[in-house]
C-alpha cells in the first residue's frame, strides 16, 4: 500500500499485490486472505488508515501490509502500482510472441494469479479443429503454432483495411516452430498470394455438426480461410499439404490486435530509410526512428505502397521488422516490471485472440508461455517461405514455392534445426565427457561399426549405412537390424582400442562427447571387431549430423528478433 493509507480489502488494487515468488523466480499476484477473488482488477479507492494487525478469524492474525514510501516525484491523479524490483538475467531472456496472438501465452506467466488468469480464458475465443491439429500440449517436444492475422473487419475505426464484407481471410500467416531443446525458433512468413492445393477439410459447426470442405487446387492461400466456411483447421490442413510440416495449434487475431497491443505498450520503435507519406493506408512518418501505436501502427504493417516493390512479399519484411520490435519492447523491463502494463497488454491480446480448444484453457496456455520463456531472442529467426514469380502468369501478382530452396527450409524446420547459431550442448559438458572427442582419428576407410535403429523412423539404420559408405567413406560399415530396445539419443559404443575410430565417426556424425560411450566392442560380419551405432529418436536423417551443422540455403529475407533494421 501507498504511504496516503490502507484502503478496504475488497478495494485494494492487484496491481499492488505483485510478489516475486523465491521458489519459481516468477511475479505473482497475491490478494490478502479475507479480499474476495474477483477476477477482474477493479479501481482503487481511498480508505481510512488502518493499525496494527487484522483478523480474518476468531484468534488468527494476520501481519498488516507493509506500507510504501511515498513517492518523491510529483503527484499523478490516482495511486501508483507497486512496481517489482528488476530481475535482470531473466528479464532479457523472455521471449514474447509477435502480435496478439503470440502476446497473451507469455503475459499468464509473468502476471500470475490463478483467479485473474480464468478471466483472462474468458476473454479467449476457441475453435475446434478437430484432428488438424494436436490433441494437447507436450511441454517435452519441439512444437508448431500457426500464427494468422485476419483480414476481416471488426472494430471501429477498421473501416479503411481490408475487403469490405470479408469471412475473414489467412491475410498475415506464421508458422512458428519452437526447438525441443528451446535453444531457437524459427518464424516462417507464408504470403498470402502463394499458390497452392488446398485440401478437403472436415469443419466441426456452431451446433455440433460436421461438414467437410471441399478442397482447391491452384489457388490463393489466403483461401484457406474463410472462403466456403473454412476454418484455422483448413488453414493448418493447407500448411502441412505445402510444407510437409504440422502445425500442432493456432492463433489468430485480427485488426484490433495490432492496435490495442501497441497500444498497451505505448508505442513500438519502428525505423524508415525515407519519409513516408501514403494517402491509401494513412500512414505518415519522417525518415528515421518513430514510435507508433494503435492506428498508425496498423497502417505501418498494413501498407503496401510505401517500401520495396508495393507487394505482399515486401510488406511481410516490413512486418517481421515491426514485431521484431514489439517483442523486444513486451520483454523490455520497463514492460515486465510494470504490473498495470502487464495486465493492459493481457486484457488487449485475449480479447483479440481465438485460439484451437487444446490450449484455451489457463494451465496450456501457462505452460506454453513457460516454456517460451526459455528461447533467447537472438535466436528467434523471421524467414518467408522462398517463392518465385508464378510462371504461369503474364502479369505477375501470384508466386510460388522455389523448390530450389523451400524443401530444405522445410526439412530444416522438420528435423528441428537452427537457422541461427546456437550454444551446443557440448560446451557445457564436463571435461572428462568433452575430451573424449580429443586426440587422433582414423582414416574413414578404417572405421569398422555396426548400425542398428533404437527409435528411429523405419528404414533410418539402412539409410545411414548407405550414406557412410557412399559419401563418408565409411566402407566397413553394415546393418545390424533393431536394437533391443529404443533409446532416446544415438549413442557410439567401442572399446578402449577403438579411440580413434570412435572420434573418427564422431566427426563424421556430429557426435557429442556424452553421445560416445565407452564400452567393449562386438564382432562384424567378417569376425572383426566393431562399434556400435545405435541411431535414437533424435536421428535427423542420413548425413544430417546430430548436433545440426547443415548448410541451410541462401535466403533473401531472414532475421533474427534482436535486430534494429529499418523499413525502407
Amino acid at each position: 500500500m501507498d504511504a496516503q493509507g490502507r484502503g478496504r480489502a475488497d478495494d485494494v488494487d492487484p496491481a499492488d499485490q505483485w510478489v516475486l515468488n523465491p521458489r519459481t523466480g516468477e511475479y505473482e499476484l497475491r490478494l490478502s486472505p479475507s479480499a474476495p477473488e474477483s477476477s477482474v482488477p477493479g479501481p482503487r479507492t481511498a480508505g481510512p488508515r488502518a493499525s496494527g494487525r487484522r483478523t480474518t478469524a476468531p484468534g488468527r492474525e494476520v501481519p498488516p501490509q507493509r506500507r510504501r514510501r511515498a513517492e518523491p516525484e510529483a503527484p499523478v491523479p490516482g495511486r501508483r502500482g507497486r512496481r517489482p524490483e528488476k530481475k535482470k538475467s531473466r528479464g532479457k531472456r523472455v521471449l514474447l510472441w509477435t502480435g496478439g496472438s503470440m502476446a497473451f501465452v507469455v503475459l499468464v506467466a509473468g502476471v500470475g494469479g490463478y483467479v485473474y488468469l480464468k478471466h483472462l480464458e474468458g476473454n479467449v475465443s476457441t475453435t475446434d479443429v478437430g484432428t488438424a491439429g494436436s490433441s494437447s500440449f507436450k511441454k517435452d517436444e519441439a512444437f508448431n503454432i500457426l500464427i494468422i492475422g485476419t483480414d476481416k473487419r471488426t472494430g471501429e475505426g477498421n473501416e479503411g483495411y481490408g475487403d469490405k464484407g470479408s469471412a475473414g481471410h489467412a491475410d498475415t500467416n506464421i508458422l512458428l516452430h519452437v526447438a525441443k531443446d528451446r535453444s531457437n525458433a524459427t518464424a516462417l512468413s507464408i504470403p498470402r498470394d502463394l499458390i497452392v492445393d488446398i485440401p478437403d477439410c472436415e469443419t466441426v459447426q456452431e451446433d455440433g455438426t460436421k461438414k467437410v470442405v471441399p478442397g482447391s487446387q491452384g489457388v490463393r492461400f489466403n483461401q484457406s480461410l474463410g472462403d466456403l466456411g473454412r476454418d484455422a483447421g483448413c488453414t493448418m490442413r493447407t500448411v502441412k499439404a505445402v510444407t510437409g510440416i504440422q502445425p500442432h495449434h493456432f492463433m489468430m487475431a485480427d485488426f484490433n490486435a495490432v492496435k490495442t497491443l501497441t497500444t498497451a505498450v505505448d508505442g513500438v520503435d519502428v525505423c524508415v530509410e525515407h519519409a513516408v507519406d501514403d494517402p491509401k493506408s494513412h500512414l505518415e512518418l519522417p525518415a528515421g526512428e518513430s514510435t507508433v501505436e494503435g492506428e498508425q501502427a496498423l497502417a505501418f504493417v498494413r501498407t503496401r505502397h510505401a517500401f520495396g516493390n508495393e507487394g505482399d512479399l515486401d510488406r511481410i519484411k516490413v512486418q517481421q521488422q515491426f514485431l521484431g520490435s514489439l517483442m523486444r519492447k513486451m520483454s523490455s523491463s520497463d514492460t515486465l516490471t510494470s504490473p498495470t502494463k502487464l495486465v493492459k497488454l493481457a486484457e488487449a491480446a485475449t480479447k483479440a485472440l481465438t485460439v484451437d480448444k487444446a490450449i484455451g484453457k489457463v494451465g496450456t496456455l501457462k505452460d506454453i508461455a513457460l516454456e517460451l520463456k526459455k528461447v533467447p531472442t537472438k535466436n528467434i529467426t523471421f524467414t518467408t517461405v522462398p517463392v518465385i514469380d508464378n510462371p504461369a502468369e503474364k502479369v505477375k501478382a501470384t508466386v510460388v514455392v522455389n523448390e530450389a530452396k523451400g524443401p530444405q527450409v522445410f526439412d530444416m524446420i522438420k528435423n528441428d534445426i537452427s537457422f541461427t547459431e546456437v550454444e551446443q550442448k557440448q560446451k557445457k559438458e564436463k571435461a572428462a565427457v568433452a575430451a573424449r572427442l580429443k586426440g587422433e582419428k582414423s582414416e574413414p576407410g578404417e572405421v569398422r561399426v555396426r548400425v542398428m535403429n533404437g527409435g528411429a523412423p523405419t528404414g533410418s539404420a539402412q539409410q545411414e549405412l548407405a550414406y557412410l559408405q557412399t559419401q563418408a567413406g565409411v566402407t566397413k560399415s553394415e546393418n545390424a537390424g533393431n536394437a533391443p530396445a529404443d533409446v532416446a539419443k544415438t549413442t557410439l559404443e567401442y572399446a578402449p582400442d577403438q579411440a580413434d575410430q570412435a572420434r573418427a565417426l564422431a566427426e563424421i556424425l556430429g557426435l557429442s562427447g556424452a553421445a560416445m560411450k565407452p564400452g567393449e566392442s562386438v564382432t562384424n560380419a567378417q569376425g572383426l571387431p566393431a562399434m556400435t551405432l545405435t541411431l535414437g529418436k533424435d536421428f535427423k536423417g542420413a548425413g544430417v549430423k546430430l548436433d545440426g551443422s547443415v548448410k541451410k540455403p541462401d535466403l533473401d529475407t531472414e532475421s533474427t528478433a534482436d535486430q534494429k533494421l529499418c523499413a525502407s
